[in-house]
């Protein structure tokens, strides 16, 4: 076989394992749903929202939030027992060798020729480090203000039991609206909610960063199809990318 014939041969390679596309997909549809809902809550005064419909909205976000953050961290959990691509070294950026892989792509772009990766490209390491710290932000803080919005798990019953009047009874408790502000002590919920607030500007603030970042992580991966048509796209469904070289990983 001569050389061109050998650069025109297609293989097919074996990249994200099930778990890690399932992972994505899910991820995703939580994702419009957390936008989608967190929108209409943050609007919800322009949209003629009464109390109790902004009161299930709240409920509709977290559930879905339950979801997504039972997913994030099975993700998470499989960084580090999945197969090499799924992995954190292989995931995010450093180690040994990252920042000459780094440059080394750069290059490469620049010259209309980016060395290929079956998993992530070093600049792909780095996107996926930021809407990883975003996703993060984003489960924790979401937590936090459930709980001291909805009184809901995991935090929700520390918050109730920091508010709640004194001789205040379990079944009282566990019978409390979100809105019956007036039967907790006054001076413990005042001190409850501006305990919430930071939690509420970093949930905003990755509220604005997915916004962004989606969409770059978007353009990124269409435009890397385009140049590189490796399959990246259909690789989250058929879990393979194709390539007719070797690829550096």
């Amino acid at each position: 076989m001569s050389d061109q014939a050998k650069l025109d041969v297609v293989r097919a390679y074996p990249v994200w394992d099930a778990t890690t596309r399932w992972f994505h997909w899910i991820n995703v549809l939580c994702i419009v749903g957390l936008l989608a809902v967190g929108v209409v809550i943050f609007n919800a005064g322009a949209l003629g929202v009464s109390g109790e419909g902004k009161v299930a909205l709240k409920t509709v976000h977290v559930w879905i939030g339950y979801v997504f953050a039972i997913n994030l961290l099975w993700r998470i959990a499989w960084g580090f027992v999945g197969n090499r691509h799924a992995r954190w070294s292989a995931v995010l950026p450093g180690g040994r060798g990252y920042g000459r892989a780094l440059l080394d792509y750069l290059r490469g772009v620049r010259a209309g020729d980016p060395p290929a990766y079956r998993g992530h490209n070093p600049v792909g390491r780095l996107m996926v480090a930021a809407m990883l710290l975003l996703l993060i932000n984003q489960c924790v803080t979401g937590l936090v203000l459930a709980g001291t919005d909805l009184y809901f798990p995991p935090f929700g019953h520390l918050f109730l039991e920091w508010v709640a009047p004194a001789g205040a009874s379990g079944e009282q408790l566990a019978g409390l609206k979100p809105a019956q502000s007036a039967l907790l002590d006054a001076d413990a919920y005042a001190a409850m909610r501006n305990f919430r607030k930071p939690f509420i500007e970093l949930h905003e603030l990755g509220f604005w960063g997915l916004l962004i970042a989606i969409p770059l992580h978007i353009a990124a991966v269409v435009i890397t199809e385009l140049r590189e048509r490796s399959g990246l796209i259909s690789a989250m469904f058929s879990g393979q990318k194709v390539f007719s070289r070797e690829p550096r990983d």
